[in-house]
């Protein structure tokens, strides 16, 4: 124990190298604080649609107690549903920031409102959100360069590394010396994460893999470190050398291949659906009736026996037509849905070779904020939604009564239990990549000569 209180006076009396941790330190905990107070404004939000629900709810029910028919309730009711936050979505926010957290549908056409929430100012979404995610991918590995740039290039500028050297442990000084920055640097990052871990209530398995997510990240940088310490350089080359590393997995190499993907795999905004749809809907009203009504007849032939459309407008042929604007644009958002996964995918594989963009997507799919829970809200607002049609279908079609007592019936929306996480292929490559670079850069020390 001598040799870790002799070290640990060395860095203390480093005024860089306390001053790196300690920054480290307050980033994250100011990026663990900032994710759980987003949380809870979130949940507070959600939990704020309950009670206005139901008053906009009763509202239509004592306007339309007793209708003649179905269509005022059907038009007039809106539906919430919502998304909650997982209870480690406070380290990476992903796509809560851009996507709706909660929405709220009527029996009308769903692609108009499944992608209203995508109307928003571009520019204020780019900078994205300071969460532990940032922290960790982009700012963790430039205090890693602090510390270690000059590691063994310091000694050497200074005249002591021959004497270190000739030590009867002098080939084991760099490995502890190395293992005990990388053990400081992963306590500056993981406190707090353990702290918001226990306060959120996250089960022992996702706060495991959040924590060798951190732990392989970070050593992936410090053998990378190691690396380049082997070259003989001084320490001012190191630190270029690292700190171009830096740029090029982090920034230069994540953005291109962002545009080529992007390029090769072309995708269109859901609002271009929503468009879509609206103009379906809209040129419904210039469409014969009866041949509207036959389309629809002919994909719910359980109404095949409703009566024939009277003079003047009709709720049926409305919300039929609303039908139809959602058929006609089916195919357009299987290839949406198609296009964005088919992203994704290709993301996760250059994960394979960028730890950066590895880690970050094994992070944002144990917090429950990527493209697949998203996708997932979606389907579920879909699923209710279409609960919601098959209720007032019958009062519609049938053309029954839609009295005090149908509205105790409509569906309520109920969120789903949490599930458990999977990763598949995508952590165990991470965990490769990092360990065998971390491993590499140590081994390496571990054979520091002096004409190295």
């Amino acid at each position: 124990m001598n040799w870790l209180i002799h070290e640990l006076r060395l860095i203390a009396r480093s005024r860089l190298s306390l001053a790196t941790l300690v920054l480290l330190l307050a980033l994250s905990a100011l990026a663990v604080w900032s994710g759980l107070h987003e949380s809870a404004r979130q949940r507070q939000t959600i939990a704020r649609l309950t009670p206005l629900q139901a008053q906009d709810a009763a509202a239509v029910a004592a306007r339309y107690a007793d209708s003649p028919d179905a269509g005022n309730p059907a038009y007039y009711a809106f539906h919430s549903t919502w998304d909650l936050p997982s209870d480690t979505a406070f380290l990476a926010m992903g796509l809560r920031d851009v996507a709706p957290q909660a929405l709220r549908v009527r029996a009308l056409g769903l692609q108009a409102q499944l992608y209203e929430g995508e109307i928003f100012n571009p520019e204020l979404a780019l900078p994205g959100r300071f969460d532990f995610a940032f922290v960790l991918i982009y700012l963790a590995p430039l205090f890693v360069i602090a510390l270690l740039h000059d590691l063994v290039s310091g000694e050497r500028q200074s005249g002591r590394l021959r004497l270190l050297l000739s030590l009867p442990d002098g080939g084991q000084l760099w490995r502890r010396r190395a293992l005990l920055r990388y053990a400081l640097l992963f306590a500056g990052l993981a406190l707090p994460v353990l702290a918001g871990l226990a306060l959120s209530g996250t089960a022992l398995g996702a706060a495991l893999v959040v924590l060798a997510v951190i732990a392989s990240y970070l050593a992936f940088w410090v053998g990378l470190s190691l690396l380049v310490a082997r070259r003989g350089w001084r320490s001012v080359a190191n630190a270029t050398a690292l700190m171009g590393a830096w740029a090029l997995l982090t920034l230069v190499l994540p953005t291109l291949a962002n545009v080529a993907l992007t390029r090769a795999l072309p995708v269109h905004q859901g609002v271009d659906l929503m468009l879509a749809q609206r103009q379906a809907v809209h040129g419904a009203w210039e469409v014969p009736r009866e041949q509207t009504m036959q389309k629809f007849l002919a994909s719910h032939p359980q109404f095949k026996d409703t009566a024939a459309l009277p003079a003047g407008f009709h709720w049926k042929w409305y919300f039929a037509f609303h039908q139809l604007g959602d058929d006609s644009v089916a195919p357009q958002a299987a290839q949406y849905r198609a296009g964005l996964l088919a992203r994704q995918q290709w993301t996760d594989r250059l994960g394979w070779l960028l730890p950066g963009v590895g880690a970050q997507s094994v992070l944002h799919r144990a917090a429950d904020t990527d493209l697949q829970a998203q996708l997932a809200y979606q389907d579920r607002t879909a699923a209710f939604h279409a609960q919601v049609r098959n209720f007032f279908y019958p009062y519609l079609f049938n053309e029954r009564r839609f009295g005090k007592q149908d509205f105790a019936q409509l569906p309520q929306f109920a969120a789903p239990s949490p599930a458990a996480v999977t990763f598949g292929a995508q952590l165990w490559v991470l965990l490769a990549l990092c360990w065998g670079i971390a491993v590499g850069g140590v081994w390496g020390m571990g054979r520091l000569r002096v004409n190295d």
